[in-house]
C-alpha cells in the first residue's frame, strides 16, 4: 500500500458486479435506420500504453473522447492508496497536478461545470438544491419534475453543441443530461439509477461504441457516484477507503482495456475526472445558524452543509445583515458581496445571503450534526482538499507529461477542440490546456 497521509491542517492556494437486465434507455436514431445489430462485446485484453501507443489524428472528426467522473475523487488519493490503472494512465498520457472545482465544490454545480465551461453563477445551477424566485420553483437533485426540467439548466453543455453541429453524443447519468437543454439531449440517455452497477455501465459504454457509425456517439459521458458516499462517511484519511479506491481503479482499467480492444482505438481519447474532493470534517466542529438568526428572519433557506442561502423574510433583511459577522467558525455574505475569485453571488438564485463554513467545520439549520459523517466538501475552492484529478491518454494527449493545476471550465474548451466543434462562449480558456496535447 502506498504512504497513507494522516490527517493534516488544511491548505490554501490562491488561484487564478452481476449484470442487470438494462433499463430504458432514450436513443434518437435517425429514420433512414430501421434495425440495430449490436456487435457482441469483445474480450478485453490488456493493451501496452492504453490508447496513447495508437496513431491518429489529434482531434477533429475521426476522434472519439469518453469521459469518466468518479464523484469525489480528492487529488492526492492515488498518492495514498494502490492505483495501478491511474498510475499507467499518468505514464503513458496525463496527469494534472490536480483540478480545480467551482465554488460551490458540490456535485451538481460542478458537473454541469465541466460540461458548460461556466461557473455556477452563469449556468444556473448554483447548488445541488436550490430556490428560483423567478420560476418559484425548487430545484431539488432527489426531485425528478425538477431534474428534468430544461427551464433550470443554462449555458449550453458539451452535447447540445456537439449534437448541433452534427455529433452525436451518448451520456451515463451526467448532470444536466435528462432534460431537454436549449431542447436538445444526448442522441442516448438515461434516467438516473444510483442502483445500477458500475460493470454494467461500462460495458454500455462499450456497446454504444460498437454501434453503426451512422449512429455512434463520439462523445460519451459517464458518471459513478463513489468515492464521495464512502468519503462522506469515512473521511477521507480513512485505510478503509482504499478499497473503495483501488476497486474504482480496477474499472478504469476496465474501461481503458475495452476501449483498447475496439477497432475504433486509435480514435479514442479517455478522459478520467471528477467534481470535488473531500476534507475532514467532525461532529465536534459544528455551528448551528439558527443559534445566531432568529428563525422568523429567514423566508427561506436552501443548501445545506456547509453552504446555506438565504432570503430574508419581509423587513429582516437589515437583521441578518447585523448578524452575519457574529457567527463563529462561519462566513456570511450579502450575495452581491461574496469574494470576487468565488465567482458567486450574482446570480438570483443565491437570494439574500450566502453562508459558508470553515474548512472542516459544519454547519446547518436546526438539524444538529451528523454523528456519522467524516468527510465532507462544499468548500472554499483555494482548500486544496477540495481538488480533484484530471487524466487523459489517447492519440490527441501527451505521454507521461504532468500538467499543473488548472480550473475545471477548462475542460468543455478543450472536449470541442478534440472534436472539432465551434464551442460556445464560457469562463474556460483553451490556452490553459493547450500543453497537454500532443500537437
Amino acid at each position: 500500500m502506498k504512504n497513507l497521509r494522516s490527517p493534516r491542517p488544511t491548505r490554501f492556494i490562491h488561484m487564478r458486479l452481476p449484470y442487470r437486465i438494462p433499463f430504458r434507455i432514450y436513443v434518437r436514431i435517425p429514420v433512414t435506420v430501421s434495425t440495430v445489430v449490436l456487435a457482441a462485446v469483445l474480450t478485453a485484453i490488456p493493451a501496452a500504453g492504453f490508447l496513447n501507443s495508437c496513431k491518429a489524428p489529434d482531434r477533429g472528426p475521426d476522434n472519439y473522447v469518453v469521459m469518466l467522473s468518479l464523484d469525489g475523487f480528492r487529488w492526492d488519493y492515488a498518492d495514498c492508496f494502490p492505483t495501478p490503472n491511474l498510475d499507467r494512465l499518468a505514464r503513458t498520457g496525463v496527469k494534472a497536478e490536480a483540478l480545480i472545482p467551482c465554488f460551490p465544490t458540490k456535485t451538481f454545480p460542478n458537473h454541469y461545470s465541466i460540461v458548460t465551461g461556466l461557473h455556477p453563477d452563469h449556468h444556473g445551477i448554483v447548488q445541488n438544491s436550490f430556490y428560483d424566485p423567478a420560476m418559484d420553483r425548487y430545484y431539488r437533485i432527489g426531485d425528478r419534475s425538477s431534474v428534468e426540467d430544461g427551464d433550470f439548466y443554462g449555458g449550453e453543455p458539451i452535447w447540445v453543441t456537439a449534437e448541433k453541429q452534427g455529433v452525436r453524443t451518448a451520456s451515463y447519468f451526467w448532470v444536466g443530461s435528462e432534460a431537454p437543454c436549449g431542447g436538445i439531449r444526448p442522441s442516448i440517455w438515461k434516467k438516473y439509477d444510483h442502483n445500477f452497477p458500475f460493470e454494467s455501465r461500462v460495458d454500455s459504454v462499450i456497446s454504444w461504441l460498437q454501434l453503426p457509425v451512422g449512429i455512434r456517439p463520439r462523445l460519451i459521458t459517464l458518471y459513478m457516484h463513489e468515492p464521495d458516499s464512502r468519503g462522506h462517511k469515512l473521511g477521507p484519511a480513512n485505510p478503509e477507503l482504499g478499497r473503495t479506491i483501488t476497486y474504482l481503479d480496477s474499472l478504469v482499467g476496465d474501461l481503458a482495456d475495452k476501449l483498447a480492444a475496439l477497432d475504433i482505438a486509435p480514435q479514442i481519447n479517455l478522459i478520467v475526472t471528477s467534481d470535488h474532493g473531500m476534507g475532514p470534517v467532525s461532529p465536534d466542529r459544528y455551528v448551528d445558524l439558527a443559534d445566531y438568526l432568529d428563525t422568523s428572519w429567514v423566508g427561506i433557506i436552501t443548501g445545506y452543509n456547509p453552504n446555506y442561502l438565504v432570503r430574508a423574510a419581509e423587513g429582516y433583511y437589515d437583521s441578518i445583515l447585523s448578524r452575519i459577522d457574529r457567527i463563529p467558525h462561519v462566513s456570511g455574505w450579502p450575495s452581491g458581496g461574496v469574494p470576487e475569485r468565488l465567482v458567486y453571488g450574482n446570480n438570483p438564485r443565491t437570494l439574500d445571503f450566502v453562508f459558508l463554513a470553515d474548512s472542516a467545520w459544519s454547519t446547518g439549520w436546526r438539524e444538529g450534526p451528523d454523528e456519522d459523517s467524516r468527510g465532507g466538501h462544499g468548500y472554499d475552492n483555494a482548500n486544496i482538499d477540495m481538488h480533484t484529478i484530471f487524466y487523459a491518454s489517447g492519440p490527441a494527449f501527451r505521454s507521461g507529461y504532468v500538467h499543473p493545476r488548472f480550473p475545471n471550465t477548462d475542460i468543455y474548451p478543450l472536449l470541442a477542440y478534440l472534436l472539432g466543434l465551434e464551442p460556445a462562449q464560457t469562463d474556460g480558456n483553451l490556452a490553459d490546456v493547450l500543453p497537454m496535447l500532443k500537437n
